[in-house]
């Protein structure tokens, strides 16, 4: 089965759910790690991802507990959520690799007009 391609909040929703099953805001805290800050995912933002994600069979619910007074719920990657940013960091990584090509050739051309 073909998937589309994820969105960058997405694919750094799964990344940070592959290490362990977490809570929103701990999802919002790890998701800004990993991306060295430059994503930094608001709160209504992060439910949509979360509603898509658990939509797409990508994620599920791992557990509720309440925590002074407010309810967590957990979120854990599910096997095609593994697939699937297995696949992405794949298809990330060929994308990445066939721009570093482009520019090289292109600094070496630079390189031997000079």
């Amino acid at each position: 089965m073909s998937r589309r391609a994820l969105s960058e909040q997405a694919f750094l929703v799964l990344t940070v759910l592959a290490r362990a099953p977490q809570h929103g805001y701990a999802i919002v805290r790890e998701v800004r790690e990993v991306s060295d800050r430059r994503v930094q995912l608001r709160v209504g933002t992060l439910y949509g991802v979360l509603d898509r994600l658990t939509g797409d069979g990508l994620i599920e619910p791992d557990r509720e507990e309440i925590h002074q007074g407010r309810l967590r719920r957990y979120y854990r990657l599910t096997t095609d959520g593994l697939h699937a940013l297995t696949a992405e960091a794949a298809r990330l990584t060929a994308n990445a690799k066939a721009a570093t090509t482009a520019l090289r050739a292109r600094t070496d051309t630079a390189a031997g007009l000079a």
